[in-house]
């Protein structure tokens, strides 16, 4: 971002705005005495902050510099080096909406983690990548994401990103606060021309769909981790090892089983399908029906944060793919012509699930299930 400053004149002085600021999503409820604070370095700050202001449950984003000694500095000083200091954001979140572990997923798909020497077109230490954690519970998160995301074999060099434990953190000037909104024009320039997006593009091009910002909570995990449930997907090594052909296939690379000769397209026991994967549940049967198609369908999922849907534009068509939130496996598509009372068919790949009667579920850990097949 140095080299975008030269562009900047003395007209940056008279614009200023405060941080920026989203509402709650959907009309939930916010409870301001529960918000939380979590804090990232990832390059230029103002397309940082910007990103972070696409995720819902972040309701501040502020720009400034974190990570040095120097007690209140500028931005003259940061950009210069020497400091110590990383261009930062510092953001305010409300847990009910959006988990931590959730926004280090997001922090990851917009930089570009395996990068020691800086950001896209920003060079030095002032412009690394960094995840300063406020406590304990942020820093295991965020070192079992880090870890799963060297495991997955999803980026071709290893991750750079430190994790650091937050000391302090200094706003920067007023005309730096949503530059995004305030200096469109600039801001759309300078991102462009710093290749920050194709950079991106081509660091994730081995990674599942990024997920849409309107649902984080049911976004597959970008990582395929989860570290506040304990789940760490396997290697790939490891899944070939564990999964038969046909499961590997399906759920990591998008494949789709043979109709009506698949395991559990007539199944009527009573129970929970869970992710093959990761064992994560994922719809019951009593949602499920016959669709006549020859897969297993299912007119809901157990809860919408079970599931992630993204655009799938393969096959020479637009379709709605279903992902697992924890391991990101794939499950299959939903259509729009089920039965009442969604009107949804979620139409899955036995292959991707693993099945868990009902006289099993508390042996297995899933015993808060057993009241929706009470007589």
């Amino acid at each position: 971002m140095r080299y975008a400053t030269l562009i900047l004149t003395l007209a940056l002085s008279l614009f200023s705005s405060g941080a920026w600021a989203s509402e709650p999503q959907g009309g939930a409820a916010m409870n301001t005495n529960q918000l939380q604070t979590a804090t990232f370095a990832g390059g230029c700050f103002w397309c940082l902050e910007a990103d972070f202001g696409k995720l819902p449950g972040i309701v501040e984003a502020v720009s400034g510099y974190s990570g040095g000694k120097l007690v209140n500095p500028t931005y003259e000083q940061v950009s210069a080096g020497g400091t110590g200091h990383i261009e930062s954001v510092q953001i305010r979140f409300d847990p009910a909406q959006v988990t931590y572990a959730q926004i280090v997923e997001w922090f990851w798909r917009h930089v570009d983690p395996t990068d020691p020497g800086g950001q896209f077109c920003d060079r030095g230490d002032q412009y690394v990548t960094a995840i300063f954690t406020h406590d304990e519970a942020q820093r295991l998160t965020a070192e079992a994401s880090k870890k799963a995301l060297d495991a997955s074999g999803v980026l071709a060099r290893p991750v750079a990103t430190a994790i650091r434990p937050f000391e302090a953190f200094f706003r920067a000037e007023d005309y730096h606060q949503g530059y995004s909104k305030t200096h469109s024009l600039r801001y759309s320039f300078y991102r462009s021309n710093c290749g920050r997006d194709q950079t991106i593009k081509k660091v994730w091009a081995n990674a599942p769909a990024e997920p849409a910002a309107q649902t984080p909570a049911a976004a597959p995990s970008l990582t395929s981790a989860a570290p506040a449930s304990g789940f760490v997907k396997p290697s790939p090594a490891e899944l070939k090892a564990r999964l038969t052909p046909l499961q590997y296939k399906v759920t990591q690379e998008e494949g789709t089983e043979p109709p009506f000769h698949n395991e559990y397209d007539t199944n009527k026991r009573e129970g929970i399908y869970v992710d093959i994967v990761s064992g994560e549940p994922l719809f019951s049967s009593r949602d499920k029906f016959d669709s006549g198609t020859g897969w297993p369908s299912f007119f809901r999922p157990l809860s919408p944060e079970a599931v992630a849907e993204h655009v799938d534009r393969s096959l020479f068509t637009t379709r709605t793919e279903v992902r697992s939130r924890l391991a990101g496996s794939h499950l299959g598509h939903v259509f729009p012509d089920g039965p009442k009372p969604t009107g949804l068919r979620y139409c899955m790949n036995s292959a991707a699930l693993r099945f868990v009667a009902k006289e099993n579920l508390e042996k297995e850990g899933l015993g808060q299930y057993l009241d929706q097949f009470a007589k």
